[in-house]
């Protein structure tokens, strides 16, 4: 079983579900301030990472300690991997160590390639990646739009679509918005999800936000949807999936969903909406014209397993 190799008086252990989301949280936190300045993470993106298929957290996940006990860093594997190091415990080596104990579990699983989201700003990560042999593959970016400057009204539907917002706990519309977005990420995500790995990560999120969710039919059909996290410690909206059935597309659907996500956020009291896009999708473009910009970029880094 991999093991990871740390300075004297350090410890590893696996995370324990029941009792480190908190602490894995607040560590998670710390570092997207450290970066950023706002904390974006809650608990319920913690336990959708230990709710993958195939991720065992006894053999998946890597908790380091301090000497004096406090929780430094994290890791874990599975068809992707994520590691943090507290801001105030970098340039021990841990990283290195993390990262030394994430390949050495892939190879375990049998996993013949490794990739690794890191924003642009980590360039300390970003080396470190690089000098194990990572390479850039894609980019990410996290757009934002300030509501302040939202035009009072919205504009009318496109013709034929009706538009409402999702219905909280209906397991019609829990339904249809799964099998539409798995349709429509099909054409560039590596695997589809089912639905319970699906939900837990939207839906039946405990900060999922059903009244900011439109959802646009045509002849009673769900072929559009904009489905948002409520994420009180930032004091904006975010959207975690647009997506449109591809017989509806370029009638302007996702752009009026856009804006009728945005006006719900205005009203609740938001100062801002963000989402991240991929470059494997190809909607940069959509959300640059609903007058988002981009806030800053990640870049997904792979290295192929021997």
């Amino acid at each position: 079983m991999a093991q990871a190799v740390l300075p004297e008086g350090w410890t590893a252990r696996a995370l324990e579900p029941a009792t480190d989301l908190y602490a894995v949280q607040q560590l998670v936190n710390a570092c997207e301030r450290a970066l950023g300045g706002t904390a974006v993470s809650d608990s319920g993106a913690i336990a959708t990472v230990l709710a993958r298929p195939g991720l065992d957290p006894v053999t998946d996940t890597l908790l380091v300690h301090a000497p004096d006990g406090e929780l430094a860093a994290w890791a874990w594997t599975d068809r992707r991997t994520d590691a943090d190091v507290h801001p105030a415990h970098r340039g021990r080596g841990i990283g290195t160590a993390m990262l030394r104990w994430i390949e050495e579990r892939a190879r375990e699983r049998g996993t013949a390639e490794l990739a690794q989201i890191v924003p642009d700003r980590d360039t300390a990560a970003t080396a470190l990646l690089r000098a194990r042999g990572f390479r850039a593959d894609a980019t990410s970016w996290l757009l934002a739009i300030d509501l302040d400057d939202l035009p009072h009204a919205l504009p009318p539907a496109p013709e034929g679509i009706t538009v409402r917002p999702f219905r909280a706990g209906d397991a019609a519309d829990e339904r249809a918005a799964h099998r539409l977005v798995e349709d429509a990420f099909d054409e560039w995500q590596q695997r589809r999800k089912d639905f319970d790995e699906w939900a837990a990560h939207t839906v039946r999120r405990d900060s999922f936000a059903a009244e900011r969710s439109p959802l646009a039919f045509a002849d009673g059909h769900l072929v559009g949807a904009a489905l948002s996290l409520g994420l009180p410690a930032t004091g904006e909206g975010y959207v975690e999936n647009v997506a449109v059935h591809a017989a509806h597309r370029h009638r302007g659907i996702a752009r009026h969903l856009l804006r009728h996500t945005f006006h719900a956020c205005r009203d609740a009291g938001l100062r801002s909406c963000t989402l991240w896009t991929h470059s494997a999708t190809g909607a940069l473009d959509l959300y640059l014209k609903a007058g988002m910009t981009v806030r800053h970029s990640s870049t997904v880094l792979k290295k192929t397993l021997q």
